[in-house]
């Protein structure tokens, strides 16, 4: 629990509005998408709205002086655990940092507040022409700061990276207040470590994110979406590796099994076709004289693997309906359980059908419903299954199903996170697929950044 003292500090420093302390207050803030009622999390002590880096220095130093836990949040929708409270402590929250800052056509970067919205930023960037392709799912809520904490990617990583791949510039606080520059204002930098790289991904244990510099790239002159289904799991995704032998890179290859399709049309009817066992996702971008010919070769190639139906946007509506579509699967989910999880395995793209059977077997074994989605292109895969917490016989089946998931992913050589991070949730496997020198050399690091352990602790190991 905070002291007296700590709190009489925090108000003295901020305005008494920023700061939350009445119980129903702070307990909103002792959940985040992961919402598993098992997680060993606490109710914050306080929750403050910062507005300014110096409010954020102000509060750091303020705890790291009662040495204190701070949590940074964003939207709070990522699903591991890793912005709630273990030991109370303070919630940082970003929401009223949320200013695009400049955005330079001529250098081609953005510069922007951690509270700004994904999505928001997208628009603001290809109003003039430029693009910003990292698209997390809950793109309309999720925020930079919170994509930077996991390294967030989504459906376009396969062509254009993850979100570590666009920033170039950060001013971190570290836990003692001081204020750090990671990088530069320019595309290279051979200059010195990459101080910035330890930053992204890390959950908030290293440091806290107030701005970031990100590089921006031309807006595609076009876009089309190819939706194609298929009869087995295994001609779809020998689909995808024959498109890429074929040299062909598209923005995205998703991917949705039966469960997914037939739970997303029942909520978000789209005429999608149930009777599937698998279906792709793959949109195109780049000139419009070269669309066309790119559509055109890339159905040849699922007809000569079997795909069953092919259809594709004729217009921007139609596309944003397939992807609109897409994005609600967890959301769909929800109308069979009172609650939903999802996860995020990764392997390499030729162990990908092996993985998506084997994860729909462990789930029939365990009597659980599991709807898979994924960005196939790259390897990744979100079960999302359906659960009633409150009943401990299929919650103890679920925790069972989850452990030999992971044993299952990592047997294909693969990992346990991809793109949504470790937090609480997954922390118990990290030692799976990162070896102890490795995370030796990790835990050292936290001490250097965070020795009194106040940043995030308890999280990723």
């Amino acid at each position: 629990m905070l002291t007296n003292n700590l709190i009489k500090e925090l108000n003295n420093t901020l305005p008494k509005s920023n700061i939350l302390s009445g119980i129903e207050e702070r307990y909103v803030y002792s959940i985040d998408a992961s919402n598993d009622p098992y997680i060993k999390s606490q109710i914050p002590d306080a929750v403050v709205f910062v507005e300014n880096i110096e409010q954020v220095q102000q509060v750091v130093k303020i705890a790291n002086k009662h040495m204190t836990p701070i949590i940074c949040r964003g939207a709070g929708t990522n699903t591991v655990g890793a912005c709630v409270a273990t030991h109370g402590g303070i919630i940082l929250n970003f929401s009223k940092m949320n200013k695009i800052l400049e955005i330079n056509a001529e250098n081609m970067t953005a510069r922007v507040q951690p509270g700004v919205i994904v999505g928001d930023l997208q628009k603001a960037v290809e109003d003039i022409g430029l693009f910003y392709p990292p698209d997390p799912s809950n793109l309309k809520v999720s925020t930079i700061g919170g994509s930077i904490a996991q390294n967030s990617a989504g459906a376009r990583c396969f062509k254009y990276g993850a979100t570590k791949d666009y920033v170039i510039d950060m001013l971190v606080v570290m836990a003692d207040g001081q204020l750090i520059r990671t990088g530069s204002n320019t595309i290279k930098n051979a200059t010195g470590y990459n101080l910035g790289s330890l930053f992204i991904g890390s959950e908030g244990t290293l440091g806290i994110v107030v701005e970031a510099t990100l590089k921006l790239i031309t807006k595609p002159q076009t876009s089309q979406v190819i939706m194609a289904y298929f009869d087995k799991i295994e001609d779809s995704i020998k689909s995808v590796n024959k498109i890429i032998e074929k040299q062909i890179c598209p923005t995205t290859i998703d991917f949705m099994d039966q469960n997914a399709i037939q739970t997303v049309e029942k909520f978000y009817p789209t005429g999608l076709l149930c009777d599937k066992e698998s279906a792709l996702i793959i949109e195109i971008d780049g000139y419009e004289t070269y669309i066309e010919e790119l559509r055109k070769t890339i159905c040849n190639i699922l007809r000569e693997n079997k795909a069953s139906s092919i259809q594709f946007s004729k217009n921007k509506q139609e596309a944003d309906h397939i992807w609109t579509a897409r994005r609600s699967s967890m959301a769909a989910c929800t109308k069979l359980k009172p609650n939903v999880t999802t996860d995020d395995v990764i392997v390499p793209r030729q162990n990908l059908a092996k993985l998506v059977k084997g994860i729909q077997e462990i789930c029939k074994r365990h009597n659980l419903t599991v709807c898979m989605v994924g960005h196939v292109g790259d390897g990744s895969v979100h079960p999302q299954i359906p659960i009633d917490y409150n009943d401990k016989d299929e919650y103890r089946h679920y925790k069972i199903a989850k452990s030999e998931i992971y044993h299952l992913t990592v047997k294909l050589d693969g990992i346990i996170s991809g793109e949504h991070g470790i937090g609480l949730e997954k922390k118990a496997y990290i030692s799976k697929v990162v070896e102890g020198g490795a995370l030796d050399y990790m835990r050292q690091i936290k001490k250097i950044f965070d020795p009194k352990n106040i940043l995030n602790p308890y999280k990723i190991f």
